[in-house]
C-alpha cells in the first residue's frame, strides 16, 4: 500500500528496489525518546532525516531524469520503507513522509521486510537495515547503515555517488579466505597463480550492474558527461599486485566503475571524504567505522568469512601488504 503515492509505481520486476529502514532514513532513535518524555504534542511534528536521506533523497533525483528522457519506461528506483514501530510512531512517520513529499516516494512492503530481516546480521536485526534487490536477482543484498557520530559529510544533491569494496561485496571472499586460512604469503602465491583466474560475484555485484544498466540510459541520450549516477571502487588492494584480477573480473562481467580506487593499505576514510558517496558498502567494520568517523554514511555487509572471526585490524607490520592483497 502507497504512503505518499503521487505517481504510479514501477512494476517490481522492473524496478531496482531499494529497501529502507524508518530508523535509518529518519532520525527516530532520538525523536522517540522526546516523544517518550514530552507525550503526543510532538505527534505532528516530521522526524529529523537520518544518515539514508540524502541517498534516497539521491535516488529519486535520478528517477526525475529518468523520467524526462524515459516517460515510458519503468527501469527506476523503487524505494520502499520498512518499519517495525509501535503503531503509536505511524501517524507521526506518515506525517514526515507527506513533509518530505517532494523527494521521498516510498511504499511498504511486509514481504522485502521479513527477507531484509532474515539477511541482516544477528545482533543487528534492532539496528539500520537497508536490502537491494534487482531485477532478475533471487536473492536480496542486505546492508546494516551507519550513522556518522559528528557532522555527516555534505553530499551531491544531483548526482548519487555510490562506492563499493571489492573482497565480499562486489566479489566473493575467495582471496580472504585463502588469507585466513593460510596467511600472508601464501595469499600472494594465490593470486599471482589465479591472476587470470576470474573471481566470483559477491552479494553487491547486482547492485552495480544495474546501476550501470541506468547509467547506459543516459549515455545513449549523449549524456555521459551529465550523468547523474557515478560509481567507485574502494579497495585496500594494490593495482600493482592484486588489483588485475578485480579489474579483469570486473569486464568479464560487462562492468567497470566511473573510478577504481586501489589504495594499498592506506585508510579508506580519507578518499571517501574527497569522493563523498551516499553510501560506501565494506564488509569489514574497521573499514565501516573508519569512514563513518570521517563523515561518510558507511554500509555494513554480512556477507563473508570475516564475519566468522573477530574483525581486528591488521597488525601494523602487515596492514599495507594485508589491505592491498585482500580487500
Amino acid at each position: 500500500k502507497a504512503l505518499c503515492p503521487l505517481i504510479q509505481q514501477p512494476k517490481p520486476q522492473n524496478a531496482i528496489t531499494i529497501a529502507v529502514s524508518s530508523r535509518v532514513l529518519f532520525n527516530m532513535d532520538k525523536e522517540q525518546q522526546i516523544y517518550e518524555q514530552k507525550g503526543m504534542e510532538h505527534e505532528m511534528e516530521p522526524f529529523a532525516p537520518g544518515p539514508a536521506f540524502p541517498f534516497v533523497k539521491a535516488l529519486e533525483a535520478v528517477n526525475t531524469r529518468l523520467r524526462e528522457l524515459y516517460p515510458e519506461s519503468e527501469e527506476l528506483f523503487d524505494v520502499v520503507l520498512m518499519t517495525n514501530s509501535h503503531a503509536h510512531v505511524g501517524l507521526r512517520l506518515i506525517n514526515t513522509i507527506n513533509h518530505h513529499r517532494e523527494c521521498l516516494i516510498t511504499h511498504t512492503d511486509t514481504h522485502m521486510h521479513k527477507h531484509v530481516h532474515t539477511c541482516a546480521q544477528p545482533g543487528h536485526c534492532a539496528v539500520n537495515e537497508l536490502g537491494l534487490r534487482v531485477p532478475g536477482d533471487e536473492g536480496i543484498a542486505a546492508a546494516t547503515m551507519f550513522n556518522p557520530p559528528e557532522k555527516r559529510t555534505e553530499v551531491s544533491e544531483t548526482q548519487l555517488r555510490v562506492a563499493f569494496d571489492g573482497d565480499a561485496v562486489l566479489f566473493s571472499d575467495e582471496s580472504e579466505r585463502i588469507f585466513k586460512a593460510h596467511g600472508l604469503d601464501k595469499f600472494f602465491e594465490h593470486e599471482k597463480a589465479h591472476e587470470n583466474t576470474l573471481l566470483d560475484h559477491g552479494p553487491l555485484k547486482g547492485f552495480l550492474e544495474s546501476l550501470g544498466k541506468l547509467q547506459n540510459k543516459f549515455y545513449a541520450k549523449g549524456q555521459r558527461l551529465d550523468c547523474p549516477i557515478r560509481t567507485y571502487l574502494v579497495t585496500a588492494r594494490s593495482a600493482a599486485s592484486s588489483g588485475t584480477r578485480a579489474l579483469k573480473t570486473l569486464r568479464s562481467w560487462g562492468l567497470e566503475t566511473d573510478e577504481a580506487l586501489f589504495l594499498a593499505g592506506a585508510p579508506k576514510g580519507p578518499m571517501l571524504e574527497k569522493i563523498r558517496p551516499h553510501i560506501f558498502f565494506d564488509d569489514q567494520m574497521f573499514h565501516v567505522e573508519g569512514a563513518s568517523q570521517l563523515g561518510t554514511v558507511a554500509a555494513h555487509v554480512p556477507y563473508g568469512v570475516a564475519q566468522k572471526l573477530p574483525q581486528k585490524k591488521p597488525a601494523k607490520e602487515n596492514t599495507k601488504d594485508f589491505s592491498a592483497t585482500t580487500k
